[in-house]
């Protein structure tokens, strides 16, 4: 299961949850109990292929060139 980050619209608490594919319910807010709480989207983190130029060329993990995305593993 995924874990996602939620923010909750009451009060404003920033929480993450293990939530499966499958639940489309936004789940309970940690701090107050509301369930009006929306999804956020989580920033992803590669490692540039050379290092010191910022052209912002990324590695694959499996050697190639270009983006390669959240989610595609192996990045260091």
């Amino acid at each position: 299961m995924p874990i996602y980050e939620y923010k909750c619209n009451k009060c404003g608490h920033i929480f993450e949850e293990l939530v499966s594919v499958s639940n489309s319910e936004s789940p309970e807010c940690l701090s107050c109990g509301s369930q009006d709480t929306i999804k956020l989207i989580s920033a992803c983190i590669g490692h540039l292929s050379d290092g010191s130029s910022g052209n912002g060329s990324y590695s694959s993990p499996s050697g190639g060139s270009g983006a390669g995305g959240c989610g595609a593993g192996g990045f260091s």
